[in-house]
């Protein structure tokens, strides 16, 4: 059934690509950033992330539906502007072209969460940020361009085909990682949580 392990990196992809497709909601939200991206500069590199992809590769393992579990749908997005404002109106356009959708969207631009949340560092990337969430199988982006999935996952897509929960360890703390595995695994039993 794990139709994902054991292949190259293109075989998974397609892989990914195809049990993404099931999540129509997360589907629409791919196509609408694509075209805002095309009209805002400052949104060009971005992914939606986290979460709602892992969650939707446990859920078509687990055979649930598409799109049980998922609280939000994180995008983050990298601007040099790090004003609170910039933040705030592409928050509120993005939210505005997502509403008819019904899901909720966690909108972040990485290259000010430290001057809000302690502990994190600065990050030159939405890639570098990507990089540095809690554990493996939520450093995941997707993103579409001209059509075509756009996956970056510095930790490879082997760990959430497995289902196996890895901590990264990269200012994230360890009683925050134990939370978190515990809490998906009571909503997907098949997990594997990996010691710290």
């Amino acid at each position: 059934m794990l139709d994902g392990l054991n292949k190259t990196l293109a075989e998974q992809e397609k892989v990914f690509e195809k049990i993404l497709m099931t999540n129509k909601k997360l589907m629409a939200i791919l196509k609408i950033l694509e075209e805002y991206a095309k009209e805002k500069d400052e949104f060009k590199n971005y992914y939606v992330g986290a979460g709602c992809i892992n969650q939707t590769i446990f859920n078509y393992y687990h055979r649930y539906d598409s799109d049980y579990g998922i609280n939000d749908y994180d995008i983050v997005y990298f601007d040099n502007d790090t004003s609170y404002e910039a933040e705030d109106v592409i928050i509120k356009e993005i939210e505005a072209l997502v509403k008819d959708i019904e899901v909720k969207v966690d909108i972040k631009n990485q290259a000010r969460v430290h001057l809000w949340c302690s502990g994190k560092s600065p990050v030159s990337s939405v890639e570098e940020a990507i990089s540095r969430w809690c554990s493996t199988v939520t450093c995941i982006g997707v993103r579409l361009e001209k059509g075509k999935f756009k996956v970056f996952a510095p930790y490879g897509l082997n760990d959430v085909f497995a289902m196996i929960i890895r901590p990264v360890k990269f200012e994230f703390p360890k009683e925050s990682y134990y939370e978190r595995a515990e809490k998906w695994q009571k909503k997907w039993p098949k997990l594997e949580i990996k010691e710290w």
